[in-house]
């Protein structure tokens, strides 16, 4: 079995002297390999050598930041991308279901944060931003998906606040592009 290497380091040297003397004072005989690992970590101020271990788990992990994003697939971008026009309107509807999800959010960017809309409402806004004629199915989709939100009764939609994914990102970044008149 491998070990871990721990970095052991004390804020004040002498206090670290005092609390191992104080801990050795009471034995008649030397401790064991887990009893001083115990005494190094109470040192510290740790209750024991596993919640050292730990600290210094969670510790490694706060200083190298949040895991890597996953890598975009711009070849996967540029194929969905060509479901848009050049104004960034969606003219078809395709077959994929890992295609179909990055459209739905290029859609649910395109409503206002915190409003709450009516059903004829959201229905004229995916109408603006699709050419081929089936707002009821991007409704449908976009509520299955949880991007909208609506009452029981469908009275009323609401966009629901997420942070998009880095390919939907990447996407949205080459639809604000492409759409740029040339200068």
């Amino acid at each position: 079995m491998s070990r871990t290497p721990l970095p052991y380091t004390t804020g004040d040297i002498s206090a670290l002297a005092r609390s191992l003397r104080a801990q050795l004072a009471g034995r008649s005989e030397p401790p064991g390999h887990v009893d001083l690992l115990n005494m190094l970590a109470r040192a510290t101020g740790c209750r024991n050598f596993q919640h050292f271990r730990a600290q210094a788990t969670a510790q490694t992990r706060l200083e190298q930041g949040p895991p890597p994003s996953p890598a975009v697939d711009h070849v996967k971008i540029l194929k969905i991308a060509r479901c848009f026009d050049s104004a960034g309107c969606l003219i078809r509807w395709p077959g994929k279901l890992s295609e179909r999800q990055p459209i739905l959010w290029v859609l649910w960017s395109r409503f206002p944060a915190g409003e709450v809309m009516s059903e004829p409402g959201v229905n004229d806004r995916l109408r603006a931003h699709h050419r081929f004629g089936d707002h009821v199915l991007l409704r449908r989709e976009m509520c299955d998906l949880g991007l909208l939100s609506r009452t029981r009764d469908g009275r009323e939609y609401r966009r629901v606040e997420s942070r998009p994914p880095e390919d939907v990102l990447a996407l949205l970044a080459h639809l604000r592009t492409r759409a740029m008149p040339a200068a």
